[in-house]
């Protein structure tokens, strides 16, 4: 059960949320919350980064096994360099962050020293997105730190873009849920690792592969 004895459900305006609304959330974030929210793609499931307890719930709330890393979200391109161990990002990464960020582009960095390792999956990487979503990132920044973002759905089943789904599926399992409608939904984030000499695409999502590849070629005829 959630940390709540009355789970609360949160109707926000995504394109300009509440202060108040969102301060609110925020403050459940920080006393170890674990929420459903809507992102540019699907609902995830926030929390904490920093929150172990909260982290874990995730796991034990999706039924997911402790090897698959769990991507985290930031409200703007310097909240990245704290949560990254290297300071010289290569060029072919800035190049796709000028392209994609904010947007439905998650990035694997070598993770700080401060990123809790079941985030990681003892991996030594994490998975970061600036999301195209005014909501998430005012929500972060009222936060003062990052976000979990795995999607809101018991694993192996289908991502959910629909609130009353995400209820139906997980309502008992969770502290709130932010009900923004129901979310673009399509296809998930497009994965890339950028830790190598050459970026490595994990998973084509929303951004075709296709144009990535012309915006690293330069040549987007």
């Amino acid at each position: 059960m959630g940390l709540l004895n009355a789970m609360p459900i949160f109707k926000v305006d995504l394109s300009n949320p509440n202060p108040a609304v969102v301060a609110e959330i925020a403050g459940l974030l920080k006393s170890g919350a674990v929420i459903a929210f809507p992102t540019d793609t699907f609902y995830g499931l926030g929390a904490d980064i920093y929150n172990d307890n909260a982290v874990q719930r995730i796991f034990e709330i999706k039924g997911r096994t402790h090897d698959k890393p769990i991507l985290v979200l930031i409200s703007d391109r310097e909240g990245l360099m704290p949560l990254i161990s290297t300071k010289n990002i290569p060029p072919f990464a800035e190049r796709l962050m000028d392209e994609f960020w904010p947007g439905p582009l998650t990035m694997v960095f070598h993770a700080s020293s401060i990123i809790p390792e079941v985030l990681t999956s003892a991996t030594g990487k994490i998975g970061i997105r600036l999301p195209d979503h005014i909501f998430c990132r005012t929500l972060i920044e009222k936060l003062g730190r990052p976000i979990t973002a795995t999607s809101a759905n018991i694993s192996g089943m289908r991502s959910l873009d629909n609130p009353s789904d995400v209820l139906d599926s997980m309502g008992d399992r969770i502290d709130a849920l932010i009900d923004g409608g129901v979310t673009q939904g399509g296809c998930e984030s497009t994965v890339i690792d950028v830790t190598g000499d050459e970026p490595v695409i994990l998973r084509e999502g929303a951004l075709p592969v296709s144009y990535i590849k012309a915006v690293l070629s330069g040549d987007r005829s």
